[in-house]
């Protein structure tokens, strides 16, 4: 395995760089990377089109389609070049170990890039060292793949709403979800170099999401520009984020009817990507009936984040007509970031088509 000898420290996370992708981990498991990576680590291999495709994986340790997406990509081409330089980074080795999407000791990987909230963490620093190591090979496309908790489609998330960054998206699913918020997204920092997306593929361990993903990759790798025309209206379901969902961090939660300060229906993930009107029910307060969820501004909309939820009765309900995304059953995915996001449907302006 080639090292490269630019391996310094820094802000306490070290970059392990290597100029070859061995053969000895292609059929490793995610969580078995710790035996044979000392870290988080970033990959040059070769290709024939020298501008890098970026692709980044194990963000989140407990997602590990990208991890096996890139291993089906490269068993394809073990006896021939890639179309087009990879840059692989492959991120919470640590993570993965366990399981886990991050480390109770860790900034998460996916929230550290620039822009974070974190700028003092060393996930932070490594994470600078990433973009500014990748920025200089002039990528044509960046691409974070992701799992995510719950009952949702596979589907495309940017963070501009430029025609290639719609192009790059498209490749993967015509459903395409523009956000600006949580900060601190990988796709969101490479989006200032080049066109990039984050795709998130539904539960882990997947096959039929890894193929998908992996075809995704190869689509990029082959790609040699970007169309000149937008993507026909046909071909794309273009919604964006307007506010996040989140258990306030000394409230309690179930799914299963036992008593706490929210209850949760049990199949509360159902209702992703599902047009919901007002009065469609979430779940109901319990303890004192006293209790409200956190409801975040996760775009620009002009309606005060507040405005959607009502709870007549101690019933948590929709009060505006909207579109969830990954609402989760996990209680890990709760804490550590959000009970899931409600959006709307937009134009490639950004203006609301489906308003109240």
């Amino acid at each position: 395995m080639g090292q490269s000898p630019m391996n310094q420290p820094r802000g306490g996370i070290k970059l392990h760089r290597f100029d070859e992708f061995p053969t000895s981990l292609i059929d490793v498991a995610a969580s078995d990377l710790w035996q044979h990576l000392p870290g988080p680590s970033l990959f040059e291999i070769p290709g024939r089109d020298p501008r890098p495709l970026f692709v980044s994986a194990l963000l989140h340790g407990n997602e590990d389609t990208g991890w096996s997406a890139i291993q089906k990509v490269l068993r394809h081409y073990a006896d021939r070049p890639l179309p087009r330089r990879l840059i692989l980074f492959v991120g919470n080795i640590e993570a993965a170990k366990c399981n886990v999407r991050t480390l109770d000791n860790q900034t998460d990987y996916n929230r550290a890039w620039p822009g974070t909230r974190y700028p003092e963490a060393a996930e932070a620093a490594l994470m600078r060292e990433v973009v500014e190591y990748v920025a200089a090979a002039k990528p044509f496309a960046s691409i974070d793949i992701h799992n995510n908790t719950g009952n949702n489609p596979r589907y495309a998330c940017v963070n501009d709403l430029d025609e290639r960054f719609l192009h790059l998206a498209c490749l993967f699913s015509r459903t395409v979800v523009f956000f600006t918020r949580p900060v601190g997204v990988q796709s969101a920092a490479m989006a200032t170099v080049c066109p990039a997306v984050t795709v998130e593929c539904g539960v882990p361990g997947t096959p039929a999401a890894t193929d998908h993903a992996a075809r995704f990759v190869d689509a990029a790798l082959h790609m040699t520009r970007f169309p000149d025309h937008p993507v026909p209206d046909c071909d794309i379901d273009l919604l964006q984020t307007a506010v996040i969902l989140r258990v306030p961090p000394d409230a309690t939660f179930t799914y299963d009817g036992e008593d706490a300060d929210f209850r949760f229906l049990a199949d509360l993930d159902h209702l992703n990507f599902s047009e919901l009107e007002p009065g469609t029910k979430l779940g109901q307060l319990g303890g004192n009936g006293d209790r409200r969820l956190a409801v975040v501004p996760g775009g620009e909309f002009d309606a005060a984040a507040e405005t959607y939820l009502d709870y007549p009765d101690g019933e948590i309900q929709l009060a505006r007509r909207a579109i969830p995304a990954m609402l989760t059953l996990d209680p890990r995915a709760v804490r550590l970031d959000c009970l899931g996001y409600l959006m709307h449907r937009i134009n490639r302006t950004g203006e609301r088509v489906d308003n109240d």
